[in-house]
């Protein structure tokens, strides 16, 4: 005992003479620092003028300079107080003296106990305010990056009081950064903090950091030292951390894996999951759903979610009734790898075909068509009169030419199909700048899934009940019925013969051709949604109910279904947007709307210079009286304009809508 006595006698004796030089100048510096306040304070003019002297660095580092100094703190432990000399001064805030952050400091020796009272949020903004002044901000560029930092922490959840101790924020900055060792970006310092920054997170967060240790991420870091690995900022973000509860926050966090993994985010994106987090709801799959959070593993290690023999119940957390069908889903199924994913490259490479020959005809045959009847009409080329005299019967009649539940019909359609586009495509366009805020206004994913699946239920009950009409009305003389006769929608040899002559006419190679009951565009018209209905129609079932899907078929058979209910869609807005809108209403003979499918009727004349055949044929017959009615009313007339408007309008808005996510998607290719 009296041996251990002396050698602790002895080491203070050592300690105390060599802190001697380093008290002996700190006390020389307090003399100084006393004397020039002395004689300030005898001098009242110069007081007034001049800032008060602030204490060097020296001075401080006189005690806290040494190794292992140390107070009891408020609670009676033992706190460090020791700062490397060199370590500091090698720092962003190494240039600075140690009282402009300690501002309660004012004079050597100073309380040992000393209530904090550094800022540095007030700092970097007062420092950020003297620049602007000065305009001198270009000079201080990064002290603005760090004040826009401050303001993000500021809005953090690490700035809102702690829910155990009110007194205090639950994190502030020196928590996370050590206020003496703070180093500029690219320097090897820099770089040995980022891999300590998971050991000061869990400092707070013990559970967490125990598992992000065990990660494939976690192991990178602390283990091998490896610096590009992912550390907690990287997907929690640095100063805009928030509570992992919130939805913000956990897209934030899937956007965040995007930074190291790229290809895989855009790959998610591609799908439904993707799509909803991209608008900004998160109640889709995202990634930590599938890889797990902070014990992430590599897809080949059994402990992962993502293993083949754990992939089923990983699916089950969001899918309780997930099936079988569900493991062979590809989640990052992408269309540009013919060898990973041959089936999906199939479906894509087919969709795109089928668009690119669809409009590469019809947008032609539109821009052809425009041309011809702008041409005849500036060489004054009318067209045809009905000559009063032949059927005096006939003066300001109407032929009748769709019966009202034709009309409804259509509307009902029409309607339909405007909300499957805008609910639709909100989500296949999520990306955009409009989806987001379409998607608000509907209510969120959810409630635009419900608006959606009524609008399919409508549209495809609208389009079997044509079905069932026809098949009925047929039906009763299906063994006397014309199938290529004037009045069948089938397709006929006389249709070729009509295109071709129709190109002609564009051409100036020949007149412009007349046309009988209906037309190869109409007639095309009417079988389109036949194809559509079908595809769109099997796909959007098969998405709509997935566990009776993946029970019989595998999970590749969700991503196929996804391309082809898309492309399709977006195949049958850009048709009936453009080609539809054009062939009725924006060719110069219509323009700007034609209203028949309104009022059901058409002027006599109009009806004899589309659909001539048909009108020689019910005159030489003499049948044209069963279908002249008189003109519609005008309210009639004005509704149905009013009608016919408010759908080209809406119609055309969609279709700007589109064509920003078409041309987004092609930019980013």
């Amino acid at each position: 005992m009296r041996v251990s006595r002396l050698a602790i006698g002895i080491l203070a004796g050592v300690l105390c003479l060599a802190a001697v030089p380093a008290v002996w100048t700190a006390v020389g510096n307090a003399a100084e620092t006393k004397d020039a306040s002395a004689k300030a304070a005898e001098s009242p003019a110069v007081a007034k003028d001049a800032p008060a002297p602030q204490l060097p660095s020296e001075l401080c580092l006189g005690c806290h300079g040494n190794q292992g100094y140390a107070v009891a703190g408020a609670d009676g432990q033992m706190r460090s107080l020791y700062v490397t000399k060199d370590k500091f001064e090698k720092s962003v805030h190494g240039k600075r003296l140690c009282v402009e952050c300690h501002k309660d400091i004012t004079a050597i020796p100073h309380p040992k106990v000393v209530p904090p009272k550094v800022s540095c949020v007030q700092c970097h903004e007062d420092l950020w305010d003297a620049a602007k002044k000065e305009n001198k901000t270009q000079e201080h560029a990064r002290l603005g990056v760090v004040v826009e930092q401050i303001e993000h922490y500021m809005r953090s959840i690490h700035a809102r009081p702690s829910r155990a101790d009110q007194s205090r924020t639950n994190a502030t900055c020196y928590n996370c950064h050590d206020a003496h060792y703070v180093y500029p970006k690219g320097s090897a310092e820099r770089t040995e903090w980022r891999l300590s920054v998971p050991n000061a997170c869990g400092k707070c967060h013990a559970k967490e950091r125990e598992q992000y240790a065990t990660s494939v991420h976690g192991k990178a870091v602390l283990e091998q030292g490896n610096a590009y690995a992912a550390i907690c900022a990287d997907c929690h973000t640095t100063h805009d951390v928030e509570d992992p509860a919130k939805d913000s926050t956990r897209v934030a966090i899937t956007r965040n894996c995007g930074n190291c993994h790229s290809d895989s985010l855009k790959t998610y994106t591609e799908t439904y999951h993707g799509q909803i987090n991209r608008l900004g709801y998160a109640h889709t799959a995202k990634c930590f759903d599938c890889h797990d959070s902070h014990a992430i593993q590599r897809v080949d290690d059994p402990k992962s979610k993502m293993h083949l023999d754990n992939r089923l119940q990983t699916c089950q957390q969001c899918h309780k009734n997930a099936t079988k069908g569900f493991v062979t889903f590809e989640p990052h199924g992408t269309t540009h790898d013919f060898n990973r994913y041959p089936l999906i490259w199939l479906t894509s490479k087919f969709m795109i075909g089928l668009l690119a020959g669809t409009f590469a005809f019809f947008w032609t045959h539109s821009a052809l068509w425009f041309y011809r009847e702008y041409k005849d009409r500036q060489q004054r080329k009318t067209r045809p009169h009905v000559l009063a005299e032949a059927l005096p019967e006939a003066r300001g009649k109407y032929y009748q030419r769709f019966p009202l539940v034709w009309r409804i019909a259509h509307l009902i359609f029409a309607l339909s199909l405007m909300i499957l586009t805008l609910t639709g495509m909100s989500v296949f366009y999520s990306g955009t700048a409009w989806a987001p805020v379409i998607m608000a206004a509907l209510g969120g994913p959810i409630a635009a899934a419900y608006i959606h699946r009524v609008g399919a239920v409508i549209f495809a009950t609208v389009f079997f009940l044509q079905l069932i009409y026809f098949v009925i009305r047929i039906g009763k003389n299906w063994r006397h019925f014309d199938w290529f006769g004037p009045h069948s929608l089938v397709p006929r040899l006389q249709d070729l013969w009509d295109i071709l002559a129709m190109f002609k006419w564009f051409f100036g190679l020949g007149p412009r051709p007349i046309f009988d009951r209906w037309t190869y565009w109409e007639k095309f018209d009417y079988w389109a949604p036949f194809w559509g209905v079908t595809i769109i129609g099997v796909s959007g079932v098969m998405l709509w109910f997935p566990n009776a899907t993946a029970s019989v078929l595998p999970g590749w058979v969700f991503n196929v279904a996804t391309i082809f209910h898309g492309e399709e869609a977006l195949l049958a807005v850009l048709f009936l947007f453009t080609v539809h809108f054009f062939n009725n209403h924006f060719r110069p003979d219509k323009f700007p709307l034609d209203v028949v499918m309104f009022t059901g009727a058409v002027p006599l004349e109009e009806f004899r210079h589309e659909h001539t055949v048909e009108y020689d044929r019910l005159v030489k017959t003499g049948e044209l009286q069963k279908y002249l009615v008189d003109a519609p009313s005008p309210p009639m007339t004005l509704g149905s304009k009013i009608l016919g408007f408010t759908l080209i309008f809406f119609g055309l808005t969609l279709l700007v809508f589109v064509l920003i996510g078409v041309v987004g998607d092609v930019r980013h290719m």
